[in-house]
């Protein structure tokens, strides 16, 4: 699997940006992709996951309200559209795709929290600036 994200770019605060999230090789039926984000000098935070085979979503109380994760399975890619920027929404911003190749449905939330190396592919990030 390879992910590939975009549209990362400088944006005022109060505006807003949309990501994307395309990934190749990908034939599972049933994954989460999560978007993680890396402000200079801070830890990778969780901040969205979206579940394939519902559709299902989960958000950090950072972003909840203002983010916003989606998927077009034809294309596989999964966006994040972001309103009401802040300027502490400045990172680097990527994707990962959890496979959940034991079945199931495992709870969304804590995927947020799961360790990187858990995940079975990264993305390169794409960089988000916010100004003030």
């Amino acid at each position: 699997v390879q992910l590939v994200e975009s549209g990362g770019t400088l944006v005022q605060a109060g505006g807003s940006l949309r990501l994307s999230c395309a990934a190749s090789n990908l034939r599972f039926d049933n994954y989460a992709v999560a978007w993680f984000r890396q402000a200079p000098g801070k830890e990778r935070e969780g901040i969205s996951v979206i579940r394939s085979s519902d559709g299902s979503t989960a958000y950090a109380d950072s972003v909840k309200g203002r983010f916003t994760i989606s998927s077009d399975r034809a294309k596989n890619t999964v966006f994040l559209q972001m309103n009401s920027l802040k300027p502490e929404d400045t990172g680097l911003y990527s994707c990962a795709v959890l496979l959940f190749l034991g079945g199931g449905t495992p709870n969304l939330r804590p995927i947020l929290s799961r360790h990187p190396a858990e995940f079975d592919a990264w993305g390169q990030g794409t960089h988000v600036t916010v100004s003030s």
